[in-house]
């Protein structure tokens, strides 16, 4: 008896515990001014935290304001590069830190809407992981062409690729969309253009190569198995359930229209690569890290399972340091040293991140931090805890 005792008072000591932690989240209502932490309410040192927002503000990404002319010179080497969607001039540095979602510091315009480049992907992940949650799509191991037999996914090669290796980028599928070829988009610093067209093709899920064209593809794929175009999805499953603002858009190419049930629907970018992608404020996008923070919770609603999360954020086998488009602090080439391992975050082009520590409660959102600079920023952030 004595034992089941203790059991119970345990089973309510840890009921209490989770409740609390939930609770003590802070959620902000549409519109609302950002609610900032009390004095005393977390501890730590203000004037190092400051340090921290004084390095973001100095550390502007060097390229043009213009993002047009910055996109066509980041991509310059690569063969065929157009801008092929719309783009827009950026603003200065701001960003976020945020503790249990009760903001610690803020800089710059935070409600600004700018291009977030490859920060769009992690959206894109998540909504492959919605229809994962929806039964729309079985398994992330299935193979995508069960559910698109267009000829997208015809071939020795391509047949093989899954959702999974879609979403680690590691498929190599091989092809062309929207007129653009996958062997073009970033392609090796040694060889020409023969050597990139007649490549060995990569068994899918053994190599992981950044590569836009097949994050497309991704997208293509989910906007006929969602049958709605993915701004849509977003908004009606994520960013209203968060009272995210109205001026987000996620645009697509000019010509990138597919035809579903008759009607023609955007098919969306996972990036600003070649222009379009999301263009969003930095609010918007702490809310949306917010989600992931809380295993995705928003408030007591769950709007992403914590399985997806959990699955999204392991390491991939070909990179360590890469999930379902959320990058992880392991230690590979991409790791930051001395913060924690566990931390996992979104990247753009241009210095835009979304930071997350689910440990710890801390989020930080920059815009347009030189990019070489994230890992010094974030460990100044941490050596202020």
């Amino acid at each position: 008896m004595k034992n089941i005792t203790h059991v119970i008072v345990l089973l309510v000591f840890i009921l209490s515990a989770n409740f609390g932690v939930s609770q003590d989240v802070y959620f902000p209502e549409c519109n609302a001014v950002w609610k900032e932490a009390s004095k005393n309410q977390f501890s730590f040192n203000e004037t190092k935290l400051q340090t921290a927002v004084d390095f973001a503000m100095a550390n502007e990404y060097s390229g043009s304001r213009d993002l047009r002319r910055a996109i066509l010179k980041g991509f310059q080497r690569e063969p065929f590069h157009e801008i092929l969607g719309p783009t827009k001039k950026r603003g200065g540095p701001a960003g976020m830190i945020l503790k249990n979602g009760y903001v610690l510091a803020s800089w710059g315009d935070t409600k600004r809407v700018d291009m977030t480049f490859s920060v769009t992907k992690s959206f894109l992940s998540t909504m492959a992981g919605l229809a994962v949650d929806r039964g729309l799509i079985s398994s992330v191991d299935d193979k995508v062409g069960a559910y698109i037999w267009d000829g997208t996914f015809d071939g020795r090669h391509n047949s093989k690729v899954s959702w999974e290796h879609l979403l680690q980028q590691n498929s190599d599928w091989s092809g062309e969309l929207w007129g653009l070829k996958d062997w073009a988009d970033r392609p090796p610093k040694d060889g020409d253009l023969d050597d990139w067209r007649f490549r060995k093709l990569n068994e899918p899920g053994t190599v992981m190569e950044y590569n836009d064209v097949r994050v497309n593809v991704l997208s293509y794929s989910l906007t006929h198995v969602w049958r709605k175009p993915m701004p849509i999805v977003l908004k009606e499953h994520l960013m209203d359930k968060i009272d995210a603002s109205t001026t987000w858009r996620w645009y697509g190419y000019d010509h990138a229209w597919t035809e579903v049930d008759g009607i023609q629907m955007k098919s969306v970018t996972g990036g600003g690569h070649s222009g379009a992608g999301l263009f969003i404020n930095t609010e918007d996008m702490a809310r949306f890290g917010l989600v992931f923070l809380n295993n995705g919770k928003w408030k007591g609603e769950q709007l992403l399972s914590e399985d997806w999360i959990a699955k999204a954020t392991i390491p991939s086998v070909p990179n360590v340091n890469y999930g379902y488009m959320w990058w992880l602090n392991q230690k590979g080439s991409r790791h930051w040293e001395g913060v924690p391992e566990h931390l996992f975050y979104a990247a753009g082009f241009g210095g835009n991140f979304i930071v997350v520590d689910q440990k710890s409660g801390l989020m930080l959102v920059t815009r347009w931090l030189e990019p070489n600079k994230i890992g010094e920023f974030v460990k100044l952030v941490y050596d202020a805890f």
